[in-house]
């Protein structure tokens, strides 16, 4: 068994064909270019309860070499992925239930009846390779590089691919983040956290493809540091696998939650105050604002027009085409990983950042609860949208780590936030103008005599 360590990241055929000749991967070419068939014939029962145990089961012809792998549960974010592999080298090309023993298969599936294991598709592809090595500091990096182009075939469906998948052989996982970041820069790479196994599941069945992440489990007296760390990588790797599946079938709803993720993560690391010096977040908030700037207007918009609705899956396709949304997530996760928001900051700023979390949520709630000023805007109404920052920080915050407070009804403050926001958002345009002044008016003053608010304002 070894540890696969990878980043997968998709790409069109001219951006491989860029890749060949782009003058980073050439100066540290080791081997050259080489080329292999891949033919792949993926496994399962007919429940499909390998892949609800996460596993993948394979047969893999390369040449004359015929290969079973088995992959077992990971992590994935952000198209990084780790997992562990067990591989063996077969005679001909027919699974070999006996090698899936208690040394490698899941606990969960011992009572599997492996006899049920049937083909289910393939994933067949041609692959040109090469050794990618450089010196990182004191330490050298090796990482296979290699460019895919084939296709995933189920039944009658099919899906092509096409992608960049970077394999670490030597050195740490930042290295493929370091040498990724630095080919998105000009060209439209987008970490793909869905694999190849995946893709045949969803051709079979659409709603195979999960878009949530596990949940991230918060604890009080955790580390502002740790809990903000946490909630970022879920946030960043939800916003991926939601852009994924929005360019595989351009459901609106997938839209709407892509941009709710970066809304979050842009909300939260304002919030950190001291423990994230500005200089330290600046390059993040710029590259979440100038996303959120152009496409929340447009789904604000599209919500009530069809037409914009219908016509938003070629607009996030050409943003795809562009290198921007590749190179924020890669550059997100190297930013994450280095937890760069902990530099150059000072005493109270450290101090801040190894707080419990529950007692700093409870004063920020408090100071941004107050800040908001509700009485004021049950008066003027129609400012309400200028406290939209506002209103982010506190909804975000109960969203993800309301668990960690101690406030009677928390729940029902959420949602009532929720709707607050939903009315700050909405344009004031003169037909409809005077009754949505008046939602305002009303749903401000239910969030006044909601307890959990009145908790917070004396926080």
């Amino acid at each position: 068994m070894h540890k696969e360590t990878e980043l997968k990241l998709r790409a069109s055929r001219e951006t491989l064909a860029a890749l060949r000749e782009h003058p980073l991967l050439k100066k540290r070419n080791k081997s050259g270019w080489q080329t292999r068939e891949l033919l792949n014939q993926y496994f399962d029962t007919p429940e499909r309860d390998l892949s609800a145990a996460r596993v993948a089961l394979r047969l893999r012809r390369d040449g004359e070499v015929i290969i079973q792998t088995l992959k077992c549960r990971g992590q994935s974010v952000a198209g990084l992925s780790e997992r562990n592999e067990h591989e063996w080298h077969l005679d001909k090309v027919k699974l070999d239930l006996k090698k899936l023993d208690a040394t490698c298969w899941p606990e969960q599936l011992a009572e599997l009846d492996k006899k049920t294991i049937k083909p289910l598709f393939t994933t067949d592809f041609t692959r040109e390779y090469a050794e990618i090595a450089w010196g990182r500091g004191k330490a050298k990096v090796v990482i296979e590089a290699a460019l895919d182009q084939g296709f995933v075939i189920a039944g009658k469906r099919k899906e092509e691919i096409c992608e960049l998948e970077l394999e670490l052989r030597e050195g740490t996982p930042e290295a493929l983040l370091e040498l990724a970041a630095e080919l998105a820069a000009s060209l439209p790479l987008m970490p793909c956290d869905i694999s190849k196994a995946e893709r045949g599941y969803r051709l079979l069945d659409p709603d195979s493809y999960e878009l949530g992440l596990p949940v991230t489990e918060l604890q009080a007296e955790m580390p502002l540091d740790d809990a903000y760390a946490a909630l970022a990588w879920q946030l960043l790797g939800s916003s991926q696998r939601l852009a994924e599946q929005y360019r595989h079938n351009g459901h609106w709803r997938l839209l709407q939650d892509w941009v709710r993720c970066l809304a979050e993560l842009r909300a939260l690391t304002a919030s950190l105050g001291q423990a994230a010096p500005r200089p330290t977040t600046r390059t993040l908030r710029a590259s979440l604002d100038a996303l959120l700037e152009d496409w929340r207007p447009l789904v604000l918009a599209g919500n009530d027009d069809e037409d914009i609705r219908r016509a938003a899956p070629e607009q996030f396709a050409e943003e795809l085409e562009d290198p921007r949304w590749g190179q924020f997530s890669l550059e997100t996760a190297r930013w994450l990983s280095a937890r760069a928001w902990t530099a150059e900051r000072k005493g109270r700023g450290e101090r801040q950042g190894k707080a419990q979390l529950a007692s700093w949520l409870q004063h920020l709630l408090g100071e941004e609860s107050r800040a908001l000023k509700l009485p004021l805007y049950v008066q003027r109404p129609e400012d309400l949208a200028e406290q939209l920052p506002r209103i982010e920080c506190v909804q975000t915050w109960l969203h993800h780590a309301r668990q960690v407070l101690d406030l009677p009804q928390q729940d029902r403050l959420y949602g009532e936030l929720n709707k607050l926001h939903e009315l700050a958002e909405q344009p004031l345009v003169e037909e409809g103008k005077e009754e949505l002044l008046e939602a305002r008016i009303e749903q401000a003053r239910a969030i006044e005599q909601n307890r959990a608010w009145k908790h917070l304002l004396k926080a």
